[in-house]
């Protein structure tokens, strides 16, 4: 007897896996006479034609103009949102980013909106996109409990993401789509204009400084981010939770960082 499927179930179930395409509309086995009709093609030799170079870069151009369209329109965004709750309501109009078609909310950043440290993490991930908050889930526990060892609580400080959509399945964010939401960032640094931030993990690192050095590498630093009304926040990386989660050995360097955190707000 066939088992039947609710189809919506099953779509939702493809989509936090990571699948965004098909491959046919009909299901077939794969018999050695399929897979000869398959792979042959693609063995055979190919005959050679002419294409002249602008043919080939035309679809990587039509890419970047697609990615660089879509950050103008972000960064024309963020000018026109003189407050948090204005830049919130415009992130979820935003319609130039691809995630937001997956995600099944927009989180946007939550906290103290005059708190003079900010922490950044990479992404929203399963239980942040449900209930549309930053760091709810198990790493979100985790790092409530490192602030709250060194005296800070959400009402002391504001947190955020690089990208406000959770990428399909949580897998790794393009270049494109970090490009294209780093303005919604940036913004929320402008307007709340903090003293410290706290880089959670390498990625956010990479993006808000534009560098490719690993977190082992970054993490225990400090580093200098420069705002555009001239003046500069101290920015430290330390390990993400979710990472902390799965390798608790690192737990000790992470303390020591929220310790050199906490030595910087009280000495200054």
């Amino acid at each position: 007897m066939e088992q039947e499927y609710d189809i919506k179930s099953v779509l939702e179930y493809y989509i936090l896996a990571g699948v965004d395409e098909t491959v046919d509309e009909i299901p077939f086995t794969l018999t050695s006479e399929t897979v000869k009709t398959v792979v042959a093609p693609l063995i055979m030799p190919k005959k050679q034609t002419t294409s002249s170079p602008s043919n080939i870069r035309q679809a990587t151009t039509e890419l970047a103009q697609e990615t660089a369209s879509a950050y103008k329109s972000a960064r024309e965004v963020c000018e026109q949102a003189h407050t948090l709750k204005e830049l919130r309501k415009a992130v979820e109009n935003f319609d130039g980013c691809a995630l937001k078609l997956t995600a099944a909310n927009m989180v946007f950043g939550d906290g103290n909106p005059n708190a003079k440290v900010v922490l950044i993490g990479e992404a929203p991930g399963a239980d942040e996109d449900r209930c549309g908050i930053p760091f709810v889930g198990r790493s979100g526990q985790l790092l409530d409990k490192m602030m709250a060892a060194i005296g800070l609580d959400r009402s002391a400080y504001y947190i955020t993401n690089i990208l406000p959509w959770r990428p399909p399945g949580n897998r790794t964010p393009t270049t494109g789509e970090i490009a294209v939401c780093l303005p919604f960032l940036r913004r929320q640094l402008e307007l709340i204009n903090p003293d410290y931030i706290l880089l959670l993990g390498g990625s956010s690192a990479n993006a808000l400084f534009d560098n490719q050095e690993p977190i082992s590498k970054l993490r225990g630093r400090w580093l200098e981010y420069k705002k555009n009304n001239g003046k500069t926040a101290k920015a430290l990386a330390t390990f993400h939770p979710a990472y902390l989660l799965r390798n608790s050995g690192q737990k000790a360097k992470a303390w020591a960082d929220m310790l050199k955190l906490h030595k910087e707000i009280v000495d200054k």
